[in-house]
């Protein structure tokens, strides 16, 4: 792919990404706290994740492995940080879900497709398109290199530990609703989502590229709509409770 079709194919994302964005106002993903029989065909949340996050794994390492440039150390460490992530969505996250929530298969497939073209624009910029002198070793002593490393690690961070507080808030056997606590959830309603915004708001900053600028419009065009919709639910739940706190969606003291 020559990088004017690159360019072309992150406008086109972007596009998508506007659409999706206004889509989701209206229309609920069913699965999680949305789930919905209307959405099709089923398989157990557990299930569910690693058929949706892991061809992004994988597509990500086959990139690498086949690149001509698979031993470029800043390049591979790029990798690693971008797979970290993904290593737990995939593979780590689906054993720690408790209860026996469902995911429609019509989800788990336009998952699939958006992560494999996103593997595609992150795996094909880094090992395919950018300049190969792009990233020489200096690059790991570059301020946007070690900024957006600990960007990525808080989100990270951030993600973790919000999606703990939310499994633990239910003991085994209990139906009802809680507003979670503690973490960043003292600032929004989803603050698992903004972990994951913060994760590649970072690797956008240590890439520095456009196709990572890319995954962070999509990120929250995909996220911000939940978050919203969440965000209604707790504040007709506990009202008394969530105006005391004066709660955000999902950036903290924005939106």
């Amino acid at each position: 792919m020559t990088i004017q079709a690159f360019r072309i194919f992150l406008a086109v994302m972007t596009a998508v990404a506007a659409v999706v964005f206004v889509c989701l106002y209206y229309v609920d993903a069913g699965y999680g706290k949305f789930y919905d029989r209307k959405w099709g065909p089923s398989v157990s949340n557990r299930i569910g994740w690693v058929l949706m996050e892991a061809p992004v794994f994988i597509a990500m390492l086959l990139l690498w492995y086949f690149s001509e440039r698979r031993d470029d150390t800043v390049r591979l460490i790029m990798l690693l940080i971008f797979e970290s992530h993904y290593l737990h969505r995939s593979f780590i996250f689906p054993l720690l879900i408790r209860g026996r929530g469902r995911m429609p298969i019509s989800i788990i497939l336009m998952g699939v497709v958006f992560n494999t073209l996103n593997a595609l624009m992150q795996g094909g910029w880094l090992f395919y398109i950018s300049p190969s002198e792009l990233y020489g070793t200096g690059w790991l002593a570059d301020p946007r290199f070690i900024a957006g490393t600990l960007v990525f690690a808080a989100g990270m961070f951030i993600n973790i530990q919000s999606d703990s507080i939310i499994r633990h808030l239910r003991k085994p056997g209990d139906n009802a609703h809680y507003l979670p606590h503690g973490g960043m959830f003292r600032y929004v309603t989803s603050a698992n989502y903004f972990g994951e915004l913060l994760e590649w708001t970072g690797f956008a900053l240590l890439t520095w590229s456009l196709s990572g600028l890319v995954f962070v419009i999509w990120t929250f065009a995909n996220l911000a709509p939940r978050a919203s919709r969440i965000y209604l639910r707790y504040r007709s739940e506990f009202p008394s409770e969530f105006d005391e706190k004066r709660l955000k969606r999902i950036i903290p003291f924005i939106y």
